[in-house]
């Protein structure tokens, strides 16, 4: 899809709502056994175009850096970036856990807008109760511009702390595997045993822990 394409589907969002400003949430990081799990929420500046958005899984990493930068770093859009740590994973679950990483991203970009958005495109299927009316899209980073761009903010930012976390943790392999349950990782699992930043809570067999 092109980014116009994209946008036709926000449009008609805000026509269908009888709104005048929308933003895009979406998360990355629900699946990997370590590491946060991280969020972002965004609003396009009127007049933002932004050429080969897509979905952030099915872009090259070299590409979701560009476009990373282009929405950081060309006054394209109101953003905001939250997560929820491993701690908190294994506390109240990676589905709230989520939902904490998403309210505390909508919380930063609304406190950076002169006009708080009125209606949140959540990718997904499950209401992150937001405070704000909010439809949730299934695969909604694939047909909404906002919601595309919030996935490729919060896919870079979470890849990013892990190359942070490999330079604390290089036994783990972090920067080949970002968290994500390979069989690398498990490898490494075996031999070095469980780090402060794994989620324990997807990790039971291991810990022993009910």
């Amino acid at each position: 899809m092109t980014f116009e394409e994209l946008m036709d589907f926000d449009r008609r969002m805000l026509e269908e709502k009888v709104v005048t400003v929308l933003c895009g949430v979406d998360e990355a990081g629900r699946g990997p056994l370590a590491g946060p799990v991280v969020a972002a929420c965004l609003v396009f500046r009127p007049g933002a175009a932004l050429d080969g958005l897509n979905d952030s899984k099915k872009l090259t990493e070299k590409k979701r850096e560009q476009l990373f930068e282009k929405i950081t770093g060309e006054d394209l859009a109101w953003y905001g970036i939250g997560s929820a740590s491993p701690e908190e994973i294994d506390r109240v679950n990676i589905l709230q856990a989520t939902f904490l990483a998403m309210r505390r991203a909508y919380e930063e970009m609304a406190a950076k807008m002169p006009q708080a958005p009125q209606l949140a495109l959540v990718d997904g299927n499950r209401d992150p109760r937001l405070p704000l009316p909010t439809v949730t899209v299934v695969k909604g980073d694939g047909c909404s511009a906002a919601i595309a761009a919030a996935s490729v903010l919060a896919k870079v930012t979470r890849d990013r702390e892990m190359l942070r976390l490999h330079q604390q943790y290089p036994q783990y392999r972090f920067d080949q595997h970002k968290g994500y349950p390979t069989k690398l990782h498990y490898q490494m699992l075996e031999e070095h045993g469980i780090s402060p930043i794994h989620r324990r809570s997807f990790l039971k067999k291991l810990t022993g822990e009910q």
